[in-house]
C-alpha cells in the first residue's frame, strides 16, 4: 500500500555547533560527508550518508534554520536495527566513544531500544521490533515511574489495522 514512496531520504536536524555535531554524528554512526552548504562565508549545513543502509542525516546550523527549532529531549528519528544484537552493539559503541545513552529498554514480544541525545539534546532512537509484536495493534501505556505496559484496543478512536 502507500503512495509509491520508497524510503526516507534524510532527516534534517539543527546544530548549535555544526562542526562538533558533524564530528559526533560521523564518529557514532560512521557516516560519510557527501555535501555541504556554504553561506555567509562559512559552512552552514551538511549531508551525511550511510551508504550501506541508504539513509542520510542533514545538519543545519541553528542560526540558519528557517524557524526556531526546539528539539532538545525530543525524538525526531528512530533507526531500525535488524536484530537485538545491533541495539546492544550500538550501546557498546556509545560506551567506547563516551557517548551518553539511556539504558536499553526491552519489552519482550514487542521492542528493544535505546535513546541517544546528540550534542544539542535532540534524541536519536535505536529500535528493534520483535516481529511477533508487529502482527497486531499494540498500545503502550507508561505508569508514573515510566514503566511500560501493553494494551490491545486503540484509544484514539481510529480502528486498529486489519491483519
Amino acid at each position: 500500500m502507500g503512495i509509491g514512496l520508497s524510503q526516507i531520504k534524510h532527516v534534517k536536524l539543527p546544530a548549535s555547533d555544526l562542526r562538533h555535531s558533524v564530528s559526533w554524528y560521523r564518529s557514532l554512526f560512521d557516516l560519510e560527508l557527501i555535501a555541504e552548504f556554504f553561506e555567509d562565508d562559512d559552512v552552514r549545513g551538511v549531508q551525511l550518508l550511510d551508504r550501506d543502509a541508504g539513509f542520510e542525516i542533514a545538519l543545519r546550523q541553528t542560526d540558519y534554520c528557517a524557524g526556531p527549532p526546539r528539539l532538545a529531549g525530543f525524538e525526531v528519528v528512530a533507526f531500525r536495527a535488524p536484530d537485538e544484537a545491533v541495539v546492544d552493539a550500538v550501546a557498546a559503541r556509545c560506551d567506547r566513544l563516551g557517548v551518553a545513552h539511556t539504558e536499553i529498554m526491552r519489552i519482550p514480544g514487542y521492542v528493544t531500544g535505546m535513546d541517544i541525545p546528540d550534542p544539542d539534546g535532540t534524541v536519536i532512537r535505536i529500535l528493534w521490533h520483535d516481529p511477533r509484536g508487529m502482527s497486531a495493534f499494540l498500545g503502550v501505556e507508561y505508569d508514573a515511574a515510566g514503566r511500560p505496559s501493553p494494551y490491545r484496543d486503540p484509544r484514539i478512536g481510529a480502528p486498529a489495522r486489519s491483519e
